[in-house]
Protein backbone atom coordinates (compact mmCIF):
# COMPACT_ATOMS: atom_id res chain seq x y z
CA UNK A 1 0.00 0.00 0.00
CA UNK A 2 0.88 3.52 -0.75
CA UNK A 3 0.86 7.00 1.02
CA UNK A 4 -2.32 7.26 -1.32
CA UNK A 5 -3.98 4.11 -0.33
CA UNK A 6 -3.35 4.46 3.29
CA UNK A 7 -5.40 8.04 3.27
CA UNK A 8 -7.93 6.32 0.95
CA UNK A 9 -8.47 3.17 4.01
CA UNK A 10 -7.99 5.83 6.77
CA UNK A 11 -11.21 7.53 5.06
CA UNK A 12 -13.01 4.29 5.13
CA UNK A 13 -12.21 3.09 8.50
CA UNK A 14 -12.96 6.80 10.19
CA UNK A 15 -16.35 6.71 8.19
CA UNK A 16 -16.93 3.21 9.94
CA UNK A 17 -15.69 4.13 13.13
CA UNK A 18 -17.77 6.85 13.29
CA UNK A 19 -20.66 5.13 12.22
CA UNK A 20 -20.43 2.24 14.64
CA UNK A 21 -20.43 4.74 17.42
CA UNK A 22 -23.70 6.43 16.53
CA UNK A 23 -25.08 3.06 18.06
CA UNK A 24 -22.76 2.51 21.16
CA UNK A 25 -23.24 2.88 24.69
CA UNK A 26 -20.90 4.88 25.98
CA UNK A 27 -20.56 2.94 29.36
CA UNK A 28 -20.09 -0.57 27.88
CA UNK A 29 -16.70 -2.00 28.47
CA UNK A 30 -14.04 -2.40 26.10
CA UNK A 31 -12.33 -6.31 25.72
CA UNK A 32 -9.66 -5.22 23.38
CA UNK A 33 -8.71 -2.60 26.31
CA UNK A 34 -10.17 -3.77 29.77
CA UNK A 35 -9.38 -0.68 31.18
CA UNK A 36 -11.50 1.53 29.28
CA UNK A 37 -15.28 2.04 28.95
CA UNK A 38 -16.57 3.67 25.34
CA UNK A 39 -16.88 6.80 25.77
CA UNK A 40 -12.91 6.35 26.88
CA UNK A 41 -12.35 4.53 23.59
CA UNK A 42 -13.79 7.43 21.12
CA UNK A 43 -12.63 10.25 23.36
CA UNK A 44 -8.96 8.48 22.76
CA UNK A 45 -9.07 8.12 19.02
CA UNK A 46 -10.38 11.51 18.31
CA UNK A 47 -7.83 12.82 19.98
CA UNK A 48 -5.41 10.88 18.34
CA UNK A 49 -6.91 11.83 14.69
CA UNK A 50 -6.68 15.40 16.53
CA UNK A 51 -2.73 15.26 17.62
CA UNK A 52 -1.44 13.45 14.24
CA UNK A 53 -3.04 16.34 12.43
CA UNK A 54 -1.80 18.99 14.16
CA UNK A 55 1.73 17.27 14.23
CA UNK A 56 1.83 16.94 10.32
CA UNK A 57 0.61 20.17 9.87
CA UNK A 58 3.57 22.12 11.81
CA UNK A 59 5.94 19.47 10.00
CA UNK A 60 7.00 19.21 14.06
CA UNK A 61 10.38 18.75 14.52
CA UNK A 62 9.49 16.73 18.15
CA UNK A 63 7.00 15.75 19.68
CA UNK A 64 4.83 18.37 21.03
CA UNK A 65 2.28 17.75 23.94
CA UNK A 66 -1.20 18.08 23.65
CA UNK A 67 -0.90 20.79 25.98
CA UNK A 68 1.07 22.83 23.37
CA UNK A 69 -1.39 22.20 21.02
CA UNK A 70 -4.33 23.38 22.80
CA UNK A 71 -6.69 20.30 21.15
CA UNK A 72 -10.18 20.04 21.19
CA UNK A 73 -11.50 17.21 23.54
CA UNK A 74 -14.86 17.39 22.36
CA UNK A 75 -17.91 17.13 23.33
CA UNK A 76 -16.96 13.37 22.39
CA UNK A 77 -19.67 13.17 19.83
CA UNK A 78 -20.07 11.14 15.97
CA UNK A 79 -19.87 15.04 14.71
CA UNK A 80 -16.95 15.29 16.51
CA UNK A 81 -15.56 12.48 15.97
CA UNK A 82 -16.10 12.82 12.14
CA UNK A 83 -14.70 16.42 12.18
CA UNK A 84 -11.16 14.90 13.28
CA UNK A 85 -11.11 12.12 10.64
CA UNK A 86 -12.42 14.71 8.26
CA UNK A 87 -9.66 17.39 9.17
CA UNK A 88 -6.57 15.00 9.50
CA UNK A 89 -7.03 13.80 5.95
CA UNK A 90 -7.37 16.98 4.25
CA UNK A 91 -4.21 17.60 5.85
CA UNK A 92 -2.50 14.35 4.89
CA UNK A 93 -3.70 14.90 1.77
CA UNK A 94 -2.64 18.30 1.40
CA UNK A 95 1.04 17.49 2.58
CA UNK A 96 4.22 15.72 0.67
CA UNK A 97 4.46 12.39 2.27
CA UNK A 98 8.35 12.43 2.02
CA UNK A 99 8.89 15.69 3.80
CA UNK A 100 10.65 15.43 6.86
CA UNK A 101 9.19 15.29 10.58
CA UNK A 102 9.05 13.86 13.86
CA UNK A 103 7.27 10.73 14.44
CA UNK A 104 7.62 7.63 16.89
CA UNK A 105 8.19 4.81 14.52
CA UNK A 106 10.75 4.37 12.30
CA UNK A 107 10.08 5.83 9.30
CA UNK A 108 11.12 10.02 9.99
CA UNK A 109 8.18 11.26 7.27
CA UNK A 110 4.74 12.43 7.03
CA UNK A 111 4.15 9.27 5.49
CA UNK A 112 4.47 7.17 8.90
CA UNK A 113 1.18 9.43 9.78
CA UNK A 114 -0.90 8.64 7.12
CA UNK A 115 -0.07 4.68 7.92
CA UNK A 116 -0.74 4.54 11.96
CA UNK A 117 -3.97 6.90 11.54
CA UNK A 118 -5.15 4.03 9.46
CA UNK A 119 -4.04 1.36 11.57
CA UNK A 120 -4.74 2.84 14.71
CA UNK A 121 -8.35 3.31 13.75
CA UNK A 122 -9.06 0.33 12.34
CA UNK A 123 -7.23 -1.63 15.80
CA UNK A 124 -10.01 0.36 17.73
CA UNK A 125 -12.79 0.36 15.63
CA UNK A 126 -12.12 -3.78 16.15
CA UNK A 127 -12.47 -2.50 19.64
CA UNK A 128 -15.31 -0.81 19.45
CA UNK A 129 -17.16 -3.53 17.56
CA UNK A 130 -16.60 -5.72 20.01
CA UNK A 131 -17.98 -3.75 22.71
CA UNK A 132 -20.93 -3.98 20.34
CA UNK A 133 -20.64 -7.69 20.07
CA UNK A 134 -20.58 -7.18 16.10
CA UNK A 135 -17.69 -9.66 14.33
CA UNK A 136 -15.06 -7.16 12.42
CA UNK A 137 -14.24 -7.61 9.02
CA UNK A 138 -10.19 -6.81 8.01
CA UNK A 139 -9.91 -6.16 3.83
CA UNK A 140 -6.79 -8.50 3.66
CA UNK A 141 -4.55 -6.29 2.14
CA UNK A 142 -4.89 -3.46 5.22
CA UNK A 143 -4.58 -6.29 7.45
CA UNK A 144 -1.20 -7.83 5.77
CA UNK A 145 0.30 -3.84 5.84
CA UNK A 146 -1.28 -3.67 9.84
CA UNK A 147 1.26 -6.87 10.50
CA UNK A 148 4.04 -5.13 8.51
CA UNK A 149 3.57 -1.56 9.95
CA UNK A 150 3.15 -3.37 13.84
CA UNK A 151 6.95 -4.74 13.67
CA UNK A 152 8.27 -2.23 11.78
CA UNK A 153 7.15 0.47 14.61
CA UNK A 154 7.70 -1.89 17.62
CA UNK A 155 10.75 -1.44 18.29
CA UNK A 156 10.35 2.34 18.68
CA UNK A 157 7.41 1.30 20.97
CA UNK A 158 9.98 0.51 23.95
CA UNK A 159 10.08 4.53 24.62
CA UNK A 160 6.68 4.54 25.95
CA UNK A 161 5.46 0.59 26.54
CA UNK A 162 8.58 -0.83 28.55
CA UNK A 163 7.35 -4.00 28.33
CA UNK A 164 8.91 -4.19 24.85
CA UNK A 165 12.40 -4.13 25.85
CA UNK A 166 12.20 -7.65 27.13
CA UNK A 167 11.31 -9.26 23.67
CA UNK A 168 15.57 -10.21 23.18
CA UNK A 169 16.95 -13.55 22.78
CA UNK A 170 19.87 -15.75 22.04
CA UNK A 171 19.38 -15.88 18.33
CA UNK A 172 16.18 -17.90 18.28
CA UNK A 173 13.48 -16.99 15.42
CA UNK A 174 9.79 -16.22 15.27
CA UNK A 175 7.57 -16.42 12.06
CA UNK A 176 4.94 -14.63 11.44
CA UNK A 177 2.87 -16.72 8.09
CA UNK A 178 -0.16 -15.74 6.70
CA UNK A 179 -2.14 -18.15 4.96
CA UNK A 180 -2.44 -15.28 2.23
CA UNK A 181 1.20 -15.33 1.56
CA UNK A 182 2.71 -13.03 3.32
CA UNK A 183 5.40 -13.65 6.26
CA UNK A 184 7.77 -12.07 8.83
CA UNK A 185 10.46 -13.61 10.22
CA UNK A 186 11.84 -11.79 13.44
CA UNK A 187 14.97 -12.80 14.83
CA UNK A 188 15.65 -12.05 18.92
CA UNK A 189 19.25 -10.87 20.05
CA UNK A 190 20.39 -9.99 23.30
CA UNK A 191 20.02 -6.42 22.14
CA UNK A 192 16.56 -6.53 20.68
CA UNK A 193 14.79 -7.83 17.67
CA UNK A 194 14.43 -6.98 13.80
CA UNK A 195 12.60 -8.97 10.56
CA UNK A 196 14.91 -10.72 9.18
CA UNK A 197 15.36 -12.82 6.19
CA UNK A 198 13.38 -15.72 5.90
CA UNK A 199 15.23 -18.07 8.33
CA UNK A 200 14.59 -21.59 10.03
CA UNK A 201 11.96 -20.63 12.71
CA UNK A 202 12.19 -21.78 16.35
CA UNK A 203 8.08 -20.90 16.65
CA UNK A 204 5.87 -20.10 14.47
CA UNK A 205 2.62 -18.31 14.13
CA UNK A 206 0.64 -18.84 10.81
CA UNK A 207 -3.17 -17.82 10.48
CA UNK A 208 -5.53 -15.74 7.96
CA UNK A 209 -3.46 -12.27 7.92
CA UNK A 210 -6.79 -10.72 9.95
CA UNK A 211 -6.05 -13.33 13.01
CA UNK A 212 -2.54 -12.71 12.84
CA UNK A 213 -2.89 -8.88 13.16
CA UNK A 214 -5.54 -9.62 16.07
CA UNK A 215 -3.02 -12.13 18.06
CA UNK A 216 0.13 -9.19 17.43
CA UNK A 217 -2.57 -6.68 18.53
CA UNK A 218 -2.61 -8.86 21.60
CA UNK A 219 -6.80 -8.71 20.59
CA UNK A 220 -6.39 -12.17 21.26
CA UNK A 221 -4.62 -14.53 23.10
CA UNK A 222 -2.94 -16.87 21.36
CA UNK A 223 -4.70 -20.34 22.75
CA UNK A 224 -8.35 -17.86 21.64
CA UNK A 225 -6.32 -17.03 18.21
CA UNK A 226 -7.92 -18.66 15.13
CA UNK A 227 -4.37 -18.66 14.38
CA UNK A 228 -1.81 -22.13 14.93
CA UNK A 229 1.25 -21.98 17.21
CA UNK A 230 4.05 -24.77 15.95
CA UNK A 231 7.10 -25.05 17.18
CA UNK A 232 8.59 -23.38 20.55
CA UNK A 233 5.35 -22.11 21.86
CA UNK A 234 7.01 -20.55 25.18
CA UNK A 235 8.88 -18.01 22.80
CA UNK A 236 5.13 -17.07 21.24
CA UNK A 237 4.11 -16.32 24.34
CA UNK A 238 6.83 -14.13 25.91
CA UNK A 239 6.21 -12.41 22.77
CA UNK A 240 2.88 -12.07 23.27
CA UNK A 241 3.42 -11.11 26.81
CA UNK A 242 5.72 -8.14 25.78
CA UNK A 243 4.42 -6.59 22.46
CA UNK A 244 2.03 -4.20 23.84
CA UNK A 245 1.72 -0.81 22.39
CA UNK A 246 0.75 0.93 25.33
Amino acid sequence: MDYNDHCDAFEEEGARFVARSRDADLAATVPGCPDWRVADLLAHVGFVHRWARHLVQVRAPQRLSAREMGLSRGPVTPTWLAEGVREALATLRASDPDDDMWAWGADQHVRFWARRLLHETLVHRVDLEEALGVTSEIETRVAVDAVDEFLANLESAATFSASVKNLVGEGEVISFRTEEGPRWDVLLSPDGFGVVEQRRADAVLTGPARDVLLALYRRRTLQDSACVVAGRVELLESWWQNCALQ
